[in-house]
């Protein structure tokens, strides 16, 4: 049986919030927060493999991305639309041709991508993960 590609989607305020000294630096400047929580993530691909898709509220006129095909992908909302519209849309579209795990402390977020087919975690279970991750590429 063919293995499928394993994604993890990342509500990017979520997490920054939840983390203490993510939410120190959105205090003083967001794009500092969205930097350092998206160095974190592109570790984590690397040292598992895992794909990693983040996505942050935007104000622009439309959804932007920012792809580099061996990056993270990052994606934007545009002017009134939620990340966790796209989030709940992206669970949607690919939560039965990949294996998704979905990053959000918003229970309603984890309900819709649940019935999708994607495993949901916490913020802390994301910071679990990572730590783990980074220990076994360590050794």
């Amino acid at each position: 049986m063919l293995e499928r590609a394993r994604y993890l989607i990342v509500d990017g305020h979520s997490v920054i919030f939840a983390w203490p000294e993510l939410r120190k630096l959105q205090e003083r400047r967001a794009s500092v927060a969205r930097e350092a929580l998206i160095k974190r993530l592109r570790d984590y691909q690397d040292w598992t493999g895992m794909r990693v898709v983040v996505v942050f509220d935007g104000k622009g006129a439309h959804v932007g991305a920012t792809s580099d095909p061996h990056d993270v992908q990052i994606f934007y909302s545009r002017k009134g639309q939620t990340a966790d519209a796209i989030v709940e849309r992206l669970a949607s579209k690919y939560g039965h041709r990949f294996e998704l795990m979905v990053a959000t402390s918003d229970y309603l977020e984890q309900q819709t991508a649940n019935a999708c087919g994607a495993e949901c975690i916490s913020p802390e279970t994301l910071r679990g993960l990572m730590q783990e991750a980074r220990a076994r590429a360590k050794r």
